[in-house]
């Protein structure tokens, strides 16, 4: 289980290093910034929801 929240976590911030690089490299009218934005936040949603489950299923515990 660690390590899919490691592997989540990972790819969140390799979107948003993509997205930094798209928007200082490229134009004005590309969109690819917008589609690093858009996965990111889908990880990221994944992220909440697979940790939500981990604990609703008592794979994880509270303190």
């Amino acid at each position: 289980m660690k390590s899919i929240v490691i592997v989540l976590l990972a790819a969140i911030v390799i979107s948003l290093g993509s997205g930094l690089f798209f928007l200082t490299k490229d134009r004005q009218d590309s969109t690819r910034m917008l589609k690093a934005l858009k996965i990111r936040v889908a990880l990221s949603v994944v992220l909440i929801l697979f940790l939500v489950a981990a604990f609703c299923f008592g794979w994880i515990n509270q303190g």
